[in-house]
């Protein structure tokens, strides 16, 4: 089945990319807008070849992986003390409706008051945007702790942390590892974004001298390896989760299939 998957997904990215060199090709549309696969391919080619390239990718790997760092650790250790302690969930409740659908695309005027083109700019922009992604998924997984169980290592006996780490930490698991899982995507987004439009150093910043010098190929190959950026992060993320929650059922039932 895996292989049949992954064969499918072969010749769909193989049609994708002759469909890509063909449609130019053939003047529907104009080569100076959409340059054949050849020619992004070349110009990716070069890419590789440049140290500066290199250095890019570079900064755009640290603002994402200390973003998303900063926002896992701060989005499980505020979930499980918003969910533990008493009362405390019902008086935030307001404060994080209201916060949370604030875009992170809003804070970039701030961000760029704050710390003009700097990577503590695009910092502020991926914490933001991932912490909701943590924090929402560790309270609905604290709240998914079945009452009997918690009472059950109450009258054991057991402490506060003992019953975090016995009996809360297991059921939210699954569902932290769900929102790290979708805040490393969310983060490697606002990363991009936040070069593109700020100019802090990174791939977006030389997506931008790309299109502002009308080096169309080099910046469709930019825009490639996002996108080859972003498969590979969710496919580690997977494999992180996997790993993580291989004890579960919902994983154990996938790897039998």
């Amino acid at each position: 089945m895996r292989l049949q998957n992954a064969a499918l997904g072969a010749a769909g990215l193989a049609a994708f990319l002759a469909l890509g060199e063909a449609v130019p090709r053939l003047g529907l549309v104009k080569e100076d807008y959409f340059p054949p696969t050849s020619r992004i391919a070349s110009a990716f080619a070069d890419e590789l070849s440049d140290g500066a390239f290199w250095t890019a990718l570079g900064d755009t790997l640290t603002g994402w992986a200390v973003g998303l760092a900063i926002a896992v650790s701060a989005g499980i250790v505020i979930g499980v003390i918003v969910s533990v302690v008493p009362y405390l969930r019902e008086a935030t409740a307001s404060t994080i409706e209201f916060l949370r659908p604030i875009p992170s695309v809003a804070l970039i005027p701030l961000a760029v008051l704050l710390y003009g083109s700097e990577l503590r700019s695009v910092l502020l922009l991926v914490v933001y945007a991932s912490f909701w992604q943590v924090l929402i998924q560790t309270l609905y997984g604290v709240q998914d702790v079945d009452p009997v169980a918690d009472e059950t290592a109450r009258s054991y006996g057991l402490g506060t942390w003992a019953r975090i780490r016995h009996v809360l930490w297991p059921t939210a698991l699954p569902f932290v590892m769900t929102g790290v899982r979708l805040a490393a995507a969310v983060a490697l987004i606002l990363a991009i974004t936040g070069e593109l439009v700020i100019g802090a150093p990174g791939l977006g910043a030389r997506i931008a001298v790309a299109q502002n010098s009308q080096a169309v190929p080099e910046m469709y190959a930019l825009i490639v390896v996002t996108g080859l950026l972003g498969l590979l992060i969710n496919v580690g993320a997977r494999t992180v989760e996997r790993r993580a929650l291989a004890w579960h059922q919902s994983v154990r039932g996938e790897v039998a299939v």
